[in-house]
């Protein structure tokens, strides 16, 4: 990223992610990455789908809409979240900070990740925000994690998601697992988003690590 207005360079501790949210099932997987990385004191790039905004109202209800979302995080994970920033971008700005390489954005993922998102990503579309700054990871050799749900999966839904790895990006199944024991959905939820910020470089404490 270029010097700041005051001719300094930007702050080398600052650790900015981009988070994008699409329509396919699992937006608690969502807001519990978007809450960790901030609890983290990560700079947030908030990006949501049309549909993913009727994700999060369907399926967390209207206290989770995009407008109300930092309100909703402190609510249901407390106030560690302040500990970060949340930048939200709207998703047909595709002139916005992280559609250019020059912005220093380390990392994305698309949590969760819809079939119809996997194909632009795959093919490299840009036709949105998300897909041109999924690009941007790409092209940069940056990390890019994508979290698809569906199931089951047509062979081309699979084709595409070898595409996105053989084009660099870390392919992350929305597939919690059970060996940590888990008793409610936000564990499973805290599996996932385990999984997601250890991806993206960051230390968590979200489920115990396997010990043998």
């Amino acid at each position: 990223m270029s010097a700041n207005e005051s001719g300094q360079a930007p702050d080398k501790a600052l650790r900015r992610v981009a988070v994008g949210i699409t329509g396919a099932s699992g937006a608690l997987y969502a807001v519990r990455t978007v809450a960790a990385l901030l609890a983290s004191g990560a700079e947030v790039e908030l990006v949501v789908s049309d549909f993913g905004r009727r994700l999060l109202r369907e399926e967390l209800g209207e206290t989770a809409s995009l407008d109300g979302l930092p309100d909703y995080l402190q609510t249901r994970y407390g106030d560690g979240v302040r500990a970060g920033t949340l930048v939200v971008h709207n998703n047909r700005d595709v002139g916005a900070s992280i559609a250019s390489g020059s912005h220093m954005c380390e990392s994305m993922v698309i949590v969760p990740c819809s079939m119809k998102t996997l194909a632009g990503v795959a093919h490299g579309l840009s036709r949105t925000l998300i897909e041109r700054a999924a690009d941007v990871m790409l092209k940069e050799r940056r990390v890019l994690v994508v979290v698809p749900r569906e199931t089951p999966m047509s062979l081309p839904q699979l084709r595409n998601m070898v595409a996105c790895a053989e084009a660099g990006a870390m392919v992350l199944p929305a597939m919690p697992a059970f060996y940590q024991g888990p008793r409610t959905l936000d564990d499973l939820a805290d599996f996932m988003a385990g999984k997601i910020v250890s991806a993206l470089g960051f230390p968590h404490s979200l489920y115990p690590p396997w010990t043998g």
